[in-house]
């Protein structure tokens, strides 16, 4: 009897875990979240990152006019090419997302999201 008593302690505490702390992995919400929902590209471009196949147009336009920078996040050289990206973008009718938390798929500071009006590829 204790043995089964145990076990359903176990799994109701188990069922409670699950419950609680799986909708923090399941929800995500907003641009930065896995599968890039909203086709971001990063601020400023860097040289030795791949572009997607999906590239929105925004993004091939700002690297156009701002160059990939091999600048390390925080150097002097880094900020000038940040600052003419973001303008860029603002310009051509994106949105900047500030990311606080870099992850493997999004480890820039600062991302461009396109607009819903903007054409894509």
């Amino acid at each position: 009897m204790e043995f089964i008593s145990k076990n359903i302690i176990l799994l109701f505490g188990g069922l409670v875990f699950v419950i609680f702390f799986s909708p923090a992995y399941a929800e995500c919400t907003g641009c930065l979240c896995p599968g890039d929902p909203c086709n971001l590209c990063p601020l400023p471009a860097m040289q030795d990152s791949p572009v997607k196949s999906t590239e929105p147009e925004l993004c091939k336009r700002i690297r156009e006019q701002v160059p990939p920078t091999s600048a390390q996040p925080g150097s002097n050289e880094y900020f000038p090419s940040l600052d003419r990206s973001v303008t860029v973008c603002i310009k051509e009718g994106g949105d900047v997302v500030r990311n606080r938390k870099q992850t493997t798929e999004f480890p820039a500071r600062f991302y461009c999201k396109p607009s819903a009006d903007i054409k894509k590829d």
